[in-house]
């Protein structure tokens, strides 16, 4: 598996905005394109492990460990 660039794995902060009319109790909606404003993949770490979640060109996301 390939690894994210260097300066990705920095931790940061995301801010995203809760959409109107929700609920801290309902799950939060987060659009793909407001996490992966660089691009068609976005890297997830979860737990110690690296995951990769991408965009196809037919537009169906494929989550990779």
């Amino acid at each position: 598996m390939s690894q994210p660039p260097r300066d990705t794995t920095e931790e940061m902060t995301l801010s995203v905005p809760m959409a109107e009319g929700s609920s801290p109790m309902m799950p939060k909606i987060v659009r793909f394109a407001d996490l992966a404003r660089c691009g068609g993949e976005l890297w997830i770490e979860h737990e110690g492990q690296l995951y990769r979640l991408q965009k196809t060109k037919q537009g169906k996301l494929i989550l990779t460990k």
